[in-house]
């Protein structure tokens, strides 16, 4: 499992290329995540990151083109909405329930939660949740920490707590998870095996990350790069049978330019047989139920050890 302190203290054993199977016999799964959020620092979504013209742009146009860009090649998604936007948001996000797609939680304001005290993070996610169950008609089943742009790591920002809070909470699902290209359990107590599933993720197929860093020129190239990345690994995945997973953000896909690239790589993936497309919770629940936590998370002690001088 990623960034051992304090999250676990155990290794859980991956399912082998040879074992993995998808429903109906599927050969490969890719799952797109849409991140609604508008944070930019570790502070979370203030009042001023959402009176700006590229919020505007975000919520509105680069919403639409995105979700145009859905509709057109029949993918499904899901929404990692912060609780902050929820309520300008609700119509919006019912409506992409009515149409198959999914809503998941981003936390509170997607804040940074690593220094809270227990209370007021357990506080924050029975806030957040509520807030989305209210404006959705459907309680979240998962949880994203997704990086921000202003952020220090690629990888977002959890507590020590997080996860044994989200499964108190009754979340199903963490779906931001570095330590594999599948599903996998996040340990948080490897004597009583207790964990939650968590979604695959890497910053490689993140639309934010090519769209962050223009080394040359104005940065548009970079979109090609992405394109390129996205197809490759695809491949790649579908090839071994495995986890194809991308996420996306209306400011950074929703330009027409990028809408358009997005469409290329979804109609390169609509040409090979046998994809699932399934939501967060679609992916989640028929892991569970294939792969079974009392038989498939086999778990080792850590191969991480601290040393003198070293910053675990």
């Amino acid at each position: 499992m990623p960034w051992k302190q304090g999250y676990t203290i155990s290794d859980e054993k991956s399912v082998a290329d040879a074992d993995l199977r998808w429903p109906s016999g599927a050969r490969c799964c890719v799952t797109i995540t849409v991140n609604l959020s508008l944070a930019r620092t570790a502070e979370g979504i203030r009042p001023k990151d959402v009176a700006t013209a590229e919020a505007f742009f975000a919520l509105n146009d680069g919403f639409d083109q995105l979700l145009a860009v859905l509709r057109r090649h029949d993918c499904k998604a899901t929404f990692a909405v912060p609780a902050a936007l929820a309520g300008r948001l609700a119509s919006r996000l019912r409506a992409l329930l009515a149409e198959g797609h999914e809503v998941a939680s981003a936390g509170f304001r997607d804040e940074d939660v690593s220094a809270l005290p227990r209370e007021e993070e357990a506080a924050r996610i029975a806030a957040a949740t509520e807030i989305l169950t209210e404006a959705t008609g459907v309680r979240p089943t998962g949880w994203y920490s997704l990086p921000r742009p202003e952020d220090p790591y690629a990888g977002g920002t959890i507590s020590p707590l997080t996860m044994d809070l989200l499964l108190d909470a009754g979340y199903e699902w963490f779906g931001n998870g570095l330590a594999d290209d599948a599903p996998h359990w996040w340990v948080t107590n490897a004597e009583t095996r207790r964990a939650i599933l968590a979604l695959p993720y890497y910053y490689h197929f993140d639309d934010r990350f090519f769209a962050l860093f223009p080394a040359k020129g104005t940065g548009l190239e970079n979109v090609d790069f992405l394109f390129r990345n996205w197809r490759a690994e695809f491949d790649a995945q579908y090839k071994r049978g495995r986890h194809f997973s991308m996420t996306v953000h209306p400011l950074n896909s929703g330009w027409a330019q990028r809408a358009e690239l997005l469409g290329r790589f979804l109609s390169h993936v609509r040409a090979f047989p046998d994809v699932w497309n399934p939501t967060g919770t679609e992916c989640a629940r028929y892991w569970e139920a294939t792969f079974p936590r009392a038989e498939y998370l086999r778990i080792e002690p850590s191969i991480w050890a601290d040393y003198p001088g070293s910053l675990s």
